[in-house]
């Protein structure tokens, strides 16, 4: 009984080590952020609906593709690169929206 409970949990904490390595904490930095800023720009108007639907859609689909990428236990560096891309071009697209001479109808 005593050797099932050493062996069982061996196997959790091993688990539970393989799980830390699949954390990716700037890209989890930068989603929120982001989120953050998309949020300031349509509570300031900087944002039309249409604009703040595309871009929470943009980042609904970098959050799809971070679960993907952790969905095995390990997150590669080509797959944190393909990450770092969609959050650059993410990024680029609230700064022009945000940015840009359209504004929210009053």
């Amino acid at each position: 009984m005593k050797r099932t409970v050493l062996i069982l949990s061996i196997l959790i904490l091993l688990g539970i080590g393989a799980h830390a390595q699949v954390t990716t904490p700037k890209v989890d930095m930068r989603q929120k952020n982001q989120r953050a800023r998309i949020h300031e720009g349509r509570s300031d108007g900087d944002l039309t609906q249409r604009e703040s639907a595309f871009l929470n859609k943009q980042q609904k689909h970098i959050r799809r593709s971070e679960r993907r990428a952790k969905a095995d236990g390990n997150v590669t560096a080509q797959e944190r690169r393909k990450l770092d891309r969609k959050q650059d071009r993410a990024n680029r697209h609230i700064h022009r929206a945000k940015n840009n001479d359209v504004k929210k109808a009053n």
